[in-house]
């Protein structure tokens, strides 16, 4: 099955500032949520949290970057809700 996914265009914006490479990492990285979103299966270091009383999902991009999501199954999508630096991720997460 094939999910949807979807990247306000904060994060947008926000992504294109970066340089060329960390850009086409995090691009590469988001897509494979395509495919499988859930943590344990696909590629990707991913995990089920409690954030801000929702469930959501993190996935690890490398040691750098963090990117915070939630699953719409029923619609088959995933919403991108933050990408941060992973130290400011464990700031503000505590995870």
């Amino acid at each position: 099955m094939t999910y949807n996914v979807f990247v306000t265009s904060e994060i947008q914006e926000f992504v294109g500032y970066l340089d060329k490479k960390t850009t086409r990492i995090i691009k590469e990285n988001l897509k494979k949520l395509e495919t499988n979103p859930y943590p344990g299966k696909g590629s990707g270091d991913k995990e089920k949290l409690p954030v801000k009383g929702k469930q959501r999902y993190r996935m690890h991009i490398g040691r750098t970057w963090t990117v915070f999501y939630s699953i719409l199954e029923g619609k088959k999508q995933v919403r991108i809700a933050e990408i941060l630096p992973i130290d400011e991720a464990h700031r503000k997460y505590g995870f």
